[in-house]
């Protein structure tokens, strides 16, 4: 088969699955199947890269990081919808589309208000080739490599039209949602407010690759504008685009507004069923020619409101308060609740955050309480009954000590947090051996989340010493290892032995202590025992440590658990030196930016070349910056350092400035 014929086959096929798996939810081929033909394909394209095109599945996720994103000018608005919160409001609306229009009683279509991020996706001859986010209605942000990733949205259509826009609301569902808020309370990073966030910020990730990790999808609600073709309703619109397979909005046509009600009422009864977020509903007239006839206002189009769910509120009875211990050791206050129907789900416990809330309120044992689910997703207490308190209720305090481990809990200098302090609380065991295998601590490869839970359930490892005691042969029967792969795991745990002492230090989650203070503090004492040695005094005097760093240092390395945990990797034969020289200080109280595609310098080995001459190297331009290291392509951060006037180099000026 000629390789032009393969490769076209390869794309339909692909493009075909996609749509079924990302669109329809009914897949006809296995993801290994799927995988093998897509890297058939890529092996095809590199072989040929004037046959790459802009629909082929191999694009879907550029490899460049961006500098910023461009602005782009809506030629049509993408305007707001004017708020209701009552059924009155929902009548009067339809009221006033029938006085308006003085003929038949108008027809409505009712949709769910995804809670989301509104886009325009653009297509030219039937091609994706451009998307953008809302933003003010008339100016958005360019987003297309981010929305490429979005595999339920289509890269080329059907229908060749000379040009479409469409409208759509992306989003995270609830499932992917809290599967990653699961991997982020694993590696200790701060949980996500929302899905609506998530999708937000997702979206303007800019690498491209970090947003197709998020898993974003989309719902598309409104055709903006078409060449080649006419519509005389709004059905019409959704119909059309659902045959250009697009995902598109769940809807109902109706008349009259007893109607509209119930099916709002019905949306709100089934708003958990659907796989994202919603906080309305949204009545829109399905006559296109009525809609150009009322026309908007300056902010909102006449023709539409959205109708605003209130946040559902019931009563019920604390029977317990239980404390959990997270994964960066804070202790967390749960109320056990009566069951009671919220959102959809069924309500047994609500959170009540820290000792400061629950002083606050007054929340005791046996209290009646006002619940609500925060942003449909929480469960929370609003307000407490004190009229219905039983008799002898006492104030509650979270305890002294960690439930889970025994250790003493400290609450937090600069918040409401109050955290276990023992260096092996089993509840943090997860959280401390994800971030002492991780790339920047000890860099142990394969050593991922997924391993280390396998290791931790099968008992292997209860603490991060343990990974030094594992044998070839314990760690192949684990599940997707295999013999190659334990052998590859055992080596990087040996290689880890030989790493800096900043490292080790990083890796043991002091408190207040990242990677960049760890180097400070190895580059100071130079070995651990020195650094175990060290007073608050003595650790506020190195620039940098400030007194509540000192003092978490101080607290963790003089506690039992630390001592032991030190103990048993120095006798596993972790190094327990700096190992790195500070070539000179020439670059001391300097801030480096680095931006663009540096040729002589790896990202990584230009900031080791600037900490190792006392230098830092940060992530954004600001007044305080000195100097920005400018490669190819440099955007928004070269443009900025010309706005402020700071210097900016070339790679050969920084090369001399090394040298």
């Amino acid at each position: 088969m000629d390789y032009r014929e393969e490769i076209k086959q390869l794309r339909d096929t692909l493009n075909e699955h996609g749509y079924r798996y990302y669109v329809l939810d009914a897949p006809t081929l296995s993801d290994r199947e799927y995988d093998l033909l897509n890297r058939r394909l890529e092996e095809l394209e590199a072989q040929h890269p004037e046959e790459v095109t802009p629909d082929s599945p191999t694009q879907r996720i550029g490899g460049k990081i961006l500098e910023g994103f461009a602005s782009y000018s809506h030629e049509v608005p993408l305007e707001s919808l004017q708020d209701v919160f009552s059924g009155e409001e929902v009548a009067e609306f339809c009221q006033r589309m029938n006085e308006a229009l003085e003929g038949e009683e108008p027809v409505y279509s009712i949709e769910p208000k995804v809670d989301g991020l509104s886009v325009a996706l653009e297509y030219r001859e039937g091609v994706f080739v451009r998307g953008a986010t809302r933003g003010d209605g008339q100016t958005g942000e360019d987003v297309t490599e981010n929305l490429k990733t979005i595999r339920s949205i289509p890269m080329t259509l059907p229908d060749k039209l000379p040009r479409i826009i469409v409208r759509g609301e992306v989003y995270m569902s609830r499932a992917v949602f809290e599967e990653l808020n699961a991997q982020r309370e694993l590696q200790g990073r701060p949980l996500l407010a929302n899905p609506r966030n998530a999708a937000a910020g997702s979206l303007r990730q800019l690498d491209p690759k970090v947003c197709a990790a998020r898993k974003l999808d989309i719902q598309v609600f409104n055709l903006q504008l078409v060449e080649g073709k006419e519509f005389v309703s709004h059905q019409e619109t959704l119909d059309y685009l659902a045959s250009q397979r697009f995902r598109v909005i769940p809807h109902k046509t109706l008349s009259g507004s007893a109607a509209c009600q119930a099916e709002i009422a019905r949306i709100n009864d089934e708003r958990m069923e659907y796989p994202f977020d919603i906080d309305g509903a949204v009545v829109k007239l399905n006559s296109l020619s009525d809609r150009v006839l009322l026309g908007s206002t300056a902010k909102s189009p006449k023709w539409a409101v959205a109708f605003k769910y209130p946040p559902e509120k019931k009563y019920a009875q604390v029977l317990d308060i239980v404390i959990q211990v997270g994964r960066t050791g804070v202790l967390t206050p749960k109320a056990v609740l009566t069951p009671v129907r919220l959102a959809g789900t069924t309500v047994t416990n609500a959170t009540l955050h820290n000792q400061d809330f629950i002083t606050e309120k007054d929340i005791r044992i046996g209290d009646t309480v006002l619940v609500q689910k925060a942003g449909e997703i929480i469960p929370e207490v609003l307000e407490v009954d004190h009229s219905k308190r039983p008799d002898g209720a006492e104030p509650y305090q979270l305890p002294a000590v960690c439930p889970v481990c025994g250790a003493p809990v400290q609450r937090d200098e600069d918040g409401a947090a109050i955290r276990c302090t023992g260096a092996e609380c089993p509840a943090q065991l997860l959280r401390n051996l994800t971030h002492f295998a991780s790339r920047n601590a000890m860099d142990i490869d394969g050593c991922g989340p997924a391993v280390i839970q396998q290791l931790v359930e099968s008992g292997m490892v209860a603490n991060p010493a343990d990974l030094y005691g594992l044998t070839a042969e314990s760690v192949a029967r684990l599940e997707r290892m295999g013999k190659k792969s334990a052998e590859n795991l055992l080596q990087a745990v040996e290689r880890s032995k030989q790493n800096d002492l900043s490292r080790l230090i990083f890796g043991l989650g002091i408190r207040q202590v990242g990677e960049k203070a760890a180097k400070v503090l190895s580059a100071h004492f130079r070995t651990m025992d020195a650094l175990c040695a060290a007073s608050v005094e003595e650790l506020t005097e190195i620039n940098d440590v400030g007194g509540v760093t000192a003092q978490c240092v101080v607290d963790y390395l003089t506690s039992s658990q630390a001592k032991d945990l030190i103990a048993r990797l120095r006798a596993a034969g972790v190094n327990m030196e700096s190992t790195a020289e500070l070539v000179d200080e020439r670059f001391a109280g300097m801030t480096f930016v680095l931006t663009g595609t540096l040729s002589r310098f790896e990202r990584k080995v230009a900031q080791t070349q600037i900490e190792e001459r006392g230098g830092k190297v940060a992530g954004s331009v600001s007044k305080r910056t000195s100097y920005v290291v400018a490669g190819e392509a440099a955007g928004s951060k070269r443009k900025k350092a010309e706005d402020l006037g700071i210097p900016i180099l070339t790679e050969d000026e920084f090369a001399a400035m090394l040298e």
